[in-house]
């Protein structure tokens, strides 16, 4: 595989990550993606960038996944190939 289709494929994977995200937080009910930040001590404007799909580090993933109180299988059973 290209490295440029590497980097597009990684790119995909963490839009990805953001959509699904969004996904979970709005199924439990946070239609502000601010107050969900701001209630589980994520800085707000990290997290919207998340959402967009900008990269993370694994421990800011692990970070929400607490706040959504849901494990690493459970978040990527959905959404990803």
């Amino acid at each position: 595989m290209a490295r440029q289709e590497k980097d597009a494929l990684t790119q995909k994977q963490i839009e990805q990550l953001g959509k699904r995200m969004r996904q979970i937080r709005l199924a439990k009910g946070h239609t502000n993606y601010e107050g969900f930040a701001y209630e589980n001590n994520i800085p707000r404007p990290q997290y919207g960038r998340y959402e967009r799909g900008e990269d993370l580090k694994f421990s800011s993933l692990l970070k929400v996944l607490k706040g959504f109180d849901m494990s690493l299988k459970e978040f990527f059973s959905e959404g990803f190939e």
